[in-house]
């Protein structure tokens, strides 16, 4: 049994030190939504993912969200963890990005490309749109670097009563911009960040998301043993084991992408 139980734990380096998960540590303190609700499955793949990728769930770099028995869990990353893992590619050689406008100017209408999140959507006399936004990303040895484009109107989020989420209501450009440079850094980079979104790209409301770093209690948490009824049983909430539980060896980065 203390062999099975070590299985359903892991314990990998980061650039901020050890990282240490278990179950009962990620139901209790990772999952946003209802911790109770993930399955075994989910969650073991979840370790895993944060082990293969080098992510610290205690510092926001990722989040698993789970609302409904009735649908998967879905794992977002941070932008800023694109942002620091792109600082240590090898071949990274840069990226930018910004805001796509629609400015009316006398009887024309133009639209600009601005680098950052700037604009002027309350002065009247700038007749300023903001419509979506732009990002470049520098592979080295290619001749051309990638470069997105993506839309206002396909990525802004809204509530169930029809308004938008409060982060795109507060701060559109910021969102936008963040939409770009991601698809363009997955694009450049897909060895290093296929099947990773960030929460703007998702049906998320990233302002629910906690940002603030998790601090665990420091007596150790006990792994849970609970029955699993959707998919493989892996642990029986008797404590008996049944089934073969994923190792590292065995899981392949395609099956990492859950989302």
């Amino acid at each position: 049994m203390a062999e099975e139980k070590d299985r359903m734990q892991v314990e990998y380096e980061t650039n901020n030190g050890v990282v240490k998960l278990n179950p009962n540590i990620v139901r209790r303190y990772l999952v946003h939504g209802k911790g109770d609700l993930v399955t075994d499955t989910e969650v073991v793949m979840y370790m895993q993912q944060c082990r293969f990728l080098g992510m610290n769930p205690f510092l926001r770099d990722c989040y698993l969200i789970k609302y409904s028995s009735n649908d998967p869990a879905t794992v977002v990353v941070g932008k800023d963890w694109f942002l620091k893992k792109s600082a240590s590619i090898p071949s990274c050689e840069g990226y930018n990005a910004g805001l796509i406008l629609r400015i009316k100017k006398g009887n024309k209408t133009v639209i600009e490309r601005r680098i950052g999140a700037r604009y002027n959507p309350d002065d009247k006399e700038a007749n300023e749109e903001l419509i979506g936004g732009w990002a470049t990303a520098k592979r080295k040895g290619w001749t051309e670097p990638v470069e997105i484009e993506v839309s206002m109107r396909e990525y802004m989020r809204f509530s169930s009563k029809g308004e938008p989420n409060r982060s795109w209501k507060t701060m559109p450009a910021t969102m936008i911009r963040k939409v770009a440079l991601v698809q363009a850094l997955r694009e450049a980079f897909p060895d290093v960040y296929a099947g990773l979104y960030s929460p703007e790209e998702m049906p998320v409301d990233d302002s629910a998301l906690p940002k603030e770093p998790v601090k665990l209690p420091d007596a150790e948490l006990p792994i849970p043993m609970r029955e699993e009824q959707n998919g493989e049983v892996f642990i029986k909430s008797d404590g008996t084991v049944v089934g073969k539980l994923p190792q590292a060896e065995d899981v392949k980065q395609e099956e990492l992408e859950i989302y």
